[in-house]
């Protein structure tokens, strides 16, 4: 496509000139010396020739170094593990003089994700493609920066071009359609609580007003709708909303087993990344709470916001040296009455069970999904 001059952005890349063949400019020399020294029409011409095939080449460089940039464009700065990640390039060459050969090298940090090529391009024209590749981690990355070789066509000499920006780029951990994980209501439990359960599951709210019906109490009867319609009616109150999830993601490094994808840590991220996605989609108000390298404290609320904050701290979560244990009983003021606590963990040993079970008793309902050490190798 041969654009005006006018359309060409004014990008400023980094060019770094290379001479491959010091011999041509060596031979130049000589060649001048001798026409000095013992002038004659061969000495003009042999440098004529490789004089000037040198000095064409260096000037074919040095314009390309100044006239050609890149440019590259993504659509979304996030995106999943899974997903497919599409990238446009758009290359300009501004010079007059084309380029026969240009190498284009990514320096992106996306694993598995490869997007140079070799091309040419004519002067004065404006070259577009996109790239594609799959996600396949999770993690903070960047998209670029980008670096550009070409040179004049005898190969004497070379430029390289460093175009410096970059993009971050956020992926996040995928989300699975998980098969049904009982996590456990909110309230107290155990024995001889059904009653105080109950009544915490209540509100004042009235929803409708319905007949009597055998076993409702008498509480909950009408006066007023009875005389009116003369026979018992009774208020049906509302029910409480949902319990608020609390999930908790052991990320202590020397619990943890497998490496890579096959690991419990992923795994553990996995999980607690769909449950989250579960309890939004439920209208349920999510917490997250972790402490790899740095702590993690997300309280309890139900919106896309919140989801998305959820994912964000997952995706660039490490491991750190902080034990499920203290994290649990520093937690215990800060869980309010009839939440619902979800603990991840690979940690088969028993020290962090009396931390949860002194959560339990104040009426905080645990929920543990133990990822199986030994399945992990």
């Amino acid at each position: 496509m041969n654009l005006p001059k006018k359309r060409f952005p004014k990008l400023l890349p980094d060019a770094t000139i290379k001479i491959h063949s010091w011999s041509w400019v060596a031979a130049s020399v000589v060649l001048i010396v001798l026409q000095l020294l013992f002038p004659d029409r061969a000495w003009t011409a042999l440098l004529i020739i490789i004089g000037g095939t040198w000095l064409a080449a260096f000037v074919w460089t040095f314009s390309l170094g100044r006239k050609l940039s890149i440019m590259r464009e993504m659509r979304y700065g996030w995106a999943q593990v899974g997903d497919l990640l599409q990238e446009r390039y758009t290359l300009y060459n501004d010079s007059l003089l084309p380029a026969l050969w240009v190498e284009i090298q990514d320096r992106s940090t996306i694993p598995d994700y490869q997007s140079g090529r070799v091309m040419s391009i004519n002067g004065r024209e404006i070259m577009s493609w996109q790239t594609e590749g799959i996600c396949t981690r999770r993690g903070l990355f960047t998209l670029g920066p980008t670096r550009l070789r070409t040179g004049d066509p005898f190969g004497l000499c070379s430029v390289e071009i460093i175009q410096p920006d970059s993009t971050a780029l956020l992926i996040l951990p995928p989300v699975l359609n998980l098969p049904k994980i009982e996590i456990a209501a909110g309230g107290f439990t155990g024995e001889g609580r059904l009653q105080q359960r109950k009544t915490l599951n209540e509100t004042v709210s009235v929803e409708t007003i319905r007949e009597y019906a055998p076993g409702d109490p008498l509480r909950a009867v009408h006066w007023l709708t009875s005389a009116r319609r003369n026979a018992l009616f009774v208020r049906q109150f509302d029910q409480m909303p949902s319990a608020d999830w609390w999930i908790f993601l052991d990320l202590q490094e020397s619990v943890q087993a497998g490496s890579g994808s096959r690991s419990t840590l992923e795994h553990g991220i996995i999980l607690a990344a769909s449950l989250a996605d579960r309890g939004i989609h439920q209208n349920r108000k999510v917490g997250l709470v972790m402490y790899g390298e740095t702590p993690t404290w997300l309280p309890p609320r139900s919106s896309r916001e919140q989801l998305m904050n959820m994912m964000r701290a997952l995706a660039v979560a490490h491991p750190g040296e902080y034990p499920l244990t203290d994290l649990l009983r520093q937690a215990r003021r800060s869980i309010r009455l009839g939440a619902s606590l979800i603990v991840i963990t690979p940690n088969a040993s028993t020290p962090w069970l009396a931390a949860l079970f002194e959560l339990s008793e104040t009426g905080i309902t645990p929920s543990v999904l133990l990822l199986d050490p030994a399945s992990f190798g």
